[in-house]
């Protein structure tokens, strides 16, 4: 990849149930020399080290919204990030809708944190202090510092050279806000759905965009026959959105045990491309995109 160049790790192709294949939602998102993370589902961590990369080298975190499936990695990759810090990394800075400043807080607070135990350990026992050095990090060890801001709808973030944008995603209100996002990049753009039923506001993010990931539970006859299509994209959901905004590739993630079988992805591949008519990606995990 070269300096300019953007690459999507796919982390977690999965839902909350675990398979020996998929497992949640998260994902790595390189733009040139900058990385940063889109979501933070089960072992989130272990599979970002598996793709080659390493926490200390994420210095951006945005989530879609606070289903465990998508963040409850996020107390692992915040201590693992910080113990295997030297304490000269970049601070954190975390992006999500409401929620997200409150559990950052409630992982790492100084009196309140359910994990203040550990890093303080760390802080103030001899051993952790030596590991620390033998490092490269110096005393006194400085506590985990990360910068949580709640954001919704709008402009979210500019970087050195891109521009993060979210919009409203529709899946379970009242109960949780949920948000997509675009990252326009000097390669391209992409579009991270989150979990979202059909709708306009995702469609506008995603118009002529380069890339978008979304969600795909299942083969969408099932779904609308079980009940389950409200709130969710399934094959023909995804491919109307896709068509509509007239993105140029699709990358299904996201995708349910059944149709991540053989047989039902074939026909839900099938179903896609009879109604978009860009390149379909039915993603595994630790798979990698460039734009």
């Amino acid at each position: 990849m070269t300096d300019k160049g953007t690459r999507i790790h796919v982390l977690g192709a999965g839902t909350p149930t675990p398979t020996p294949t998929r497992f949640g939602s998260a994902f790595a998102l390189q733009i040139g020399n900058e990385q940063m993370m889109v979501d933070c589902g089960p072992a989130a961590t272990h599979k970002l080290v598996k793709a080659g990369l390493w926490p200390t080298d994420i210095d951006y975190l945005f989530f879609t919204h606070h289903h465990f499936d998508h963040d409850i990695d996020y107390p692992c990759f915040l201590l693992c990030r910080w113990d295997q810090s030297t304490g000269k990394e970049n601070t954190l800075q975390v992006f999500g809708p409401t929620l997200t400043e409150r559990i950052t807080r409630g992982i790492l607070d100084e009196n309140e944190g359910v994990f203040a135990h550990d890093w303080k350990a760390r802080v103030g026992h001899p051993l952790s202090q030596r590991i620390h050095q033998n490092r490269g990090g110096t005393l006194p060890r400085k506590p985990p510092r990360v910068q949580a801001t709640d954001v919704g709808p709008g402009h979210v973030f500019s970087g050195s050279d891109w521009e993060v944008t979210a919009a409203p995603a529709e899946h379970v209100q009242p109960f949780l806000d949920s948000l997509a996002y675009r990252f326009d990049t000097p390669a391209g753009s992409v579009v991270f759905t989150g979990d979202t039923q059909p709708c306009d506001t995702v469609t506008e993010l995603a118009r002529d965009t380069d890339l978008m990931l979304c969600m795909c539970w299942d083969d969408q006859e099932i779904m609308d026959a079980d009940g389950e299509a409200p709130g969710q994209c399934g094959t023909l959901g995804a491919a109307q959105m896709a068509q509509a905004a007239g993105v140029k590739r699709l990358a299904l993630v996201h995708i349910g045990p059944h149709l991540s079988q053989h047989g039902p992805m074939e026909k839900g591949i099938g179903d896609v491309r009879e109604i978009y008519d860009g390149g379909v990606l039915f993603t595994d995990e630790l798979q990698s995109i460039d734009l």
